[in-house]
């Protein structure tokens, strides 16, 4: 395996990687069609196993604090994605590209991490394994079984919505809708 920086025409297999490893999460509705781009210098690696990509990592880098990132440590790096292909998971892919990752925003001057997750437990787990701490979360939820859509007017219709939700009710919040998921952040020193 290698680990090196992302090019643009790896485009197509960062993609896939990226839609394949989410199916089996929370994310799996989250597909995208091209990879990002970033206002702030990124970090952007990919693993690569006989010219497969098999995971990913993507981290945007404040230039100025507070511009990217939620917390008050002096400059963060945001992960944006950090993702492993399913056939390859459980080979400690994630870890490396972390710490590789990691390595790289120190020379940048990054103090911190910070990273979005939904509730998949094992994924709230590897975060919490390496060195990540749960801060703020609030609702991500999705309103599209027949008694949740309600049209506005006869002309809109409700066929899907997703909503953040940040209020103090999250149980009346769950209880309500079928399909909800807390979205947390983890942060970590660097």
């Amino acid at each position: 395996m290698q680990i090196r920086r992302y090019h643009a025409d790896d485009e197509k297999g960062w993609v896939r990687c990226r839609a394949l490893s989410f199916l089996d999460t929370a994310y799996y509705d989250n597909v995208l069609r091209e990879k990002e781009n970033y206002t702030n210098p990124a970090i952007e690696l990919v693993a690569e196993i006989n010219n497969q990509i098999v995971g990913l990592i993507d981290v945007e880098c404040e230039q100025t604090p507070k511009t990217v990132c939620t917390g008050d440590r002096g400059l963060g790096g945001m992960i944006w994605h950090i993702a492993v292909h399913p056939d390859f998971q459980r080979m400690r892919i994630g870890e490396k590209l972390l710490h590789e990752a990691e390595n790289m925003a120190k020379e940048k001057g990054i103090s911190y991490l910070e990273a979005w997750t939904r509730d998949d437990q094992w994924v709230i787990h590897w975060y919490e394994k390496h060195g990540f701490v749960k801060g703020y979360s609030y609702l991500h939820v999705f309103i599209d079984h027949p008694e949740e859509l309600k049209s506005i007017n006869a002309d809109l219709q409700f066929v899907q919505a997703w909503a953040h939700y940040a209020g103090d009710e999250k149980e009346k919040m769950k209880a309500a809708f079928h399909r909800t998921h807390d979205c947390s952040s983890f942060m970590k020193k660097i």
